[in-house]
C-alpha cells in the first residue's frame, strides 16, 4: 500500500508531507484548490511524463517520493528482485523535475528509466479517471476490461507474443517462396563475383605490404647508391668518416683537464654519439642487404597490384574494401541460397507456430466467454443499484475467420437502457449521464478483481447525486475493506463513506498561490461534509445532516 506522499515545490504545493492509510480516503476540497494536484505528482513518480512548467514559480526543482509498504505484495517483489532493486519489503519511488525541464526517475535510491517505473507501478496502483467513460466507447479497451477482469493478461500476452512469432516466421517463409527471377539472377551475379574474389584471395595487409614492396623495387637503384654513400660518410670511408672523426675529437679530449665537468659532460656526448652513427650505419647496411635490384620481382607485385586495383574499380569501391566487400558478398550469396531442406523445415515451423496460436488462442476464447458471463452479470447488479434498473450489459464476442494477435474474437459491450430495446454499442447511448454510471458500474466491478492493493477514483462520482451517490460511496468503502482506496470526490453521501477524509485547500499571499492538504478531525470533517451539502453558507441545519451521515458510518 501507499504509505507516503512527499511534495516539495512541485505546481503551487511548496512542501507537502502525507501520510496514507489502509482503507477509504477520501479527498475534497473546493473547485480550483488543486485536489488533483496529489495524483497528478504520484502520477509522476509512476513514470508520467513531466513537463517544465510543474515546477513551483520561483523554485529550481520539483522533488516528489512515494513510499510503499510491498511485504504482501509479490509481484511488485519479484519485480524487484528481478531487476536487482530489492529493498526489503519497502519501495520508495522519487521524481526530480527542474526548471529547465529535465528529470529524472528512481527506485529505491537507484536511477531507472521511465518505462521500468510504469512497469513497475503497474504492479503498486491503479487509476480511474473521471475521463473513464471516453476511453469506454472504444472496443479495443472493451477487450481490455474483460482480459482484466477475468485475470486473462498473462494468457493474452502468450497469445499476442506466439501470433507475433508466427507472423515473422510466415514472412519470412513467403519471401523465400516467392523468390523472384530478378533474385535468382542476383545468386548467379553473386556467385560469380565471389569466385573471382575467392581466386583473387587478397591477404589482410597484403596491399599495403605490396604498395610498399614496389616503391622499393621501382628505386632500388637510386635507394642502394644513395645507402652506400651513407655508410661511407658514416664509418666506410678509409679517408674520411663520422666515426673517425669523432674518434678523433674523442681523443683530444684527453689532453684537457679531466676533472672538469664541462668536459666530462663532451666525453659523454661525444662517446653516446659516435655509438649512435655506428648503430645508424649498422641499419642502413642490413637494410640495403634487403633491397634488390629485381625487375623480375617488380613485374609481378606490379601486376598483383593493377589486379587489385582493377577489381576495386569494377566494384566501385576503394582497394582497401575488397575484403569486407568478399564478406559483404558472401553473407548476401547464403541469405538468398537457401536449400531445399531449409525451406522445408520452416515451412514445419510456421505450421508448427501456426498451431501454437490456435492452441492458446482457443483457450483465450473459452475463458473469456466465461468472464464475460460473470461481468455481465456483477455489472448489471451494480447498474440496478446506480438507478438503472432495466439496465443490462452484454459482452459480445465475434468469431473471427483467422486468428489476430488479439485472439479469436472481436469483443464489444453492447447496452439495453429501457425495457423492450434491442441491446445497443455504448456509443449509440445518448445520455452522458447514463454511460458515466455504466463507466462506474464497470470500475467497481473491475477494481473487485484487481490485485492492485491501492485503487485511485477521481471524481468518477460526477454526474450523480443523492441516493446513487450513497450507493457509490458503500461500494467504495466496501473495496475499502480490502485494498487501499484513494477517492477525489464532489459528493457528500461518497465523502462521509471514507475512512479518513483529506481536505485541500489554497491561500494566496501578494507572490503566489499555495495549496495544502490536511487530514481532517472529526470536527472539522463535519464542517466538511456540511459545506459539500449545503454550499458556502453552512447552517445548524447541515451542519446536524452531515453530523447523521457520519455517524451512520460509525
Amino acid at each position: 500500500m501507499l504509505n507516503q506522499l512527499t511534495i516539495r515545490d512541485f505546481a503551487i504545493v511548496e512542501s507537502l508531507d502525507l501520510e496514507l492509510n489502509q482503507g477509504m480516503t477520501v479527498v475534497s476540497g473546493e473547485t480550483g484548490a488543486g485536489k488533483s494536484i496529489m495524483l497528478d505528482a504520484l502520477g509522476l513518480t509512476l513514470g508520467n511524463r513531466a513537463e517544465a512548467g510543474t515546477v513551483r514559480l520561483g523554485a529550481e526543482k520539483a522533488d516528489i517520493t512515494a513510499s510503499f509498504n510491498i511485504a504482501e505484495i509479490p509481484s511488485a517483489e519479484q519485480w524487484l528482485q528481478d531487476n536487482d532493486l530489492d529493498n526489503c519489503g519497502e519501495c520508495i519511488l522519487r521524481r526530480v523535475i527542474t526548471k529547465d525541464g529535465r528529470s529524472r526517475c528512481y527506485i529505491n535510491g537507484r536511477p531507472s528509466p521511465a518505462n521500468m517505473v510504469k512497469a513497475l507501478g503497474e504492479h503498486l496502483i491503479a487509476i480511474h479517471g473521471q475521463h473513464e467513460h471516453q476511453r469506454l466507447l472504444k472496443r479495443d479497451y472493451h477487450r481490455t476490461l474483460l482480459d482484466d477482469f477475468a485475470g486473462l493478461n498473462k494468457l493474452a500476452e502468450q497469445t499476442r507474443h506466439a501470433f507475433q512469432h508466427w507472423s515473422k516466421l510466415n514472412t519470412e517463409l513467403t519471401r523465400l517462396s516467392e523468390q523472384s527471377a530478378e533474385q535468382t539472377s542476383r545468386i548467379q551475379l553473386l556467385s560469380y563475383q565471389i569466385e573471382e574474389l575467392d581466386q583473387l584471395a587478397l591477404q589482410e595487409n597484403e596491399l599495403k605490404q605490396l604498395e610498399q614492396e614496389q616503391k622499393t623495387l621501382s628505386n632500388a637503384g637510386e635507394i642502394l647508391s644513395t645507402g652506400h654513400e651513407f655508410i661511407g660518410l658514416a664509418s666506410d670511408n678509409e679517408n674520411s668518416n663520422c666515426v673517425q672523426s669523432l674518434n678523433h675529437c674523442r681523443q683530444l679530449l684527453t689532453n684537457i683537464e679531466s676533472e672538469s665537468p664541462s668536459v666530462r659532460q663532451a666525453a659523454e656526448m661525444l662517446d653516446s654519439a659516435l655509438i649512435q652513427v655506428e648503430e645508424a650505419s649498422a641499419e642502413i647496411r642490413h637494410y640495403l642487404d634487403r633491397v634488390e635490384i629485381n625487375p623480375t620481382r617488380q613485374q609481378e607485385v606490379e601486376e598483383r597490384l593493377s589486379t587489385i586495383f582493377e577489381i576495386a574499380r569494377k566494384h566501385r569501391i576503394k582497394p582497401d574494401e575488397i575484403t569486407t566487400l568478399h564478406k559483404e558478398l558472401q553473407q548476401e550469396f547464403n541469405s538468398l541460397s537457401r536449400t531445399d531442406e531449409e525451406l522445408e523445415q520452416l515451412e514445419a515451423s510456421v505450421e508448427s507456430a501456426y498451431s501454437k496460436i490456435i492452441e492458446l488462442a482457443k483457450k483465450l476464447s473459452e475463458k473469456r466467454n466465461k468472464g464475460a458471463k460473470q461481468l455481465s452479470k456483477l455489472v448489471d447488479q451494480q447498474l440496478h443499484s446506480l438507478g438503472m434498473p432495466a439496465a443490462s450489459l452484454t459482452v459480445q464476442l465475434s468469431t473471427l475467420e483467422k486468428p489476430t494477435a488479439n485472439g479469436l474474437e472481436d469483443i464489444e459491450f453492447l447496452i439495453v437502457t429501457n425495457q423492450g430495446q434491442p441491446a445497443k454499442p455504448l456509443n449509440k447511448i445518448a445520455s452522458g449521464g447514463e454511460l458515466s454510471r455504466i463507466s462506474l458500474a464497470i470500475q467497481v466491478i473491475t477494481a473487485q478483481t484487481s490485485t492492485t492493493p491501492t485503487l485511485i477514483f477521481d471524481e468518477v462520482d460526477v454526474g450523480i447525486g443523492g441516493a446513487i451517490a450513497e450507493v457509490v460511496g458503500k461500494l467504495l468503502r466496501t473495496l475499502g475493506q480490502s485494498a487501499q482506496i484513494l477517492c477525489v470526490t464532489h459528493q457528500p453521501q461518497v465523502a462521509s463513506q471514507g475512512h479518513q477524509h483529506l481536505f485541500v485547500s489554497k491561500r494566496s499571499d501578494k507572490q503566489q498561490t499555495h495549496t495544502q492538504i490536511d487530514q481532517l478531525t472529526e470536527e472539522r470533517r463535519i464542517e466538511e461534509v456540511a459545506r459539500m451539502l449545503g454550499g458556502i453558507s453552512i447552517t445548524e441545519r447541515s451542519i446536524e445532516h452531515a453530523k447523521e451521515m457520519l455517524d451512520l458510518q460509525h
